[in-house]
């Protein structure tokens, strides 16, 4: 079994900043993309961010410019760098993990299970 557990969360001002961090553990071949979704409750979730495992990104457009993935491939750990943080970025923040779990290339998809960020005065 594969499991991602997520830190970093927690309550912070506008205009401040969060690190939350997201480390693969289990059996597996090795990790494809990772990356962080975002949800608030009646909504959808949604793509934050997303890394591939050679370091390519892509960041959805309410967080760019204040917003960093990044990830340690040797730690299986994906980082999201939160800065200027506004209300609206309020919401559990998942991490994912396209994970290959056979040197035959069957993959599965994994998730955490969700860290509140919450952004008030």
């Amino acid at each position: 079994q594969v499991q991602l557990v997520e830190s970093g969360g927690g309550l912070v001002q506008p205009g401040g900043s969060l690190r939350l961090s997201c480390t693969a553990s289990g059996v597996f071949f090795s990790i494809n993309a990772m990356g962080w979704y975002r949800q608030v409750p009646g909504k959808e979730r949604e793509l934050v961010a997303v890394i591939t495992s050679g370091g390519s990104t892509n960041h959805a457009d309410s967080v760019k410019g204040r917003f960093t993935i990044s990830r340690d491939n040797a730690k299986n750990t994906v980082f999201l760098q939160m800065n200027s943080l506004k209300p609206e970025d309020t919401a559990v923040y998942y991490c994912h993990a396209d994970v290959v779990r056979t040197s035959w290339g069957l993959r599965y998809d994994y998730w955490g299970q969700g860290t509140q960020v919450t952004v008030s005065s």
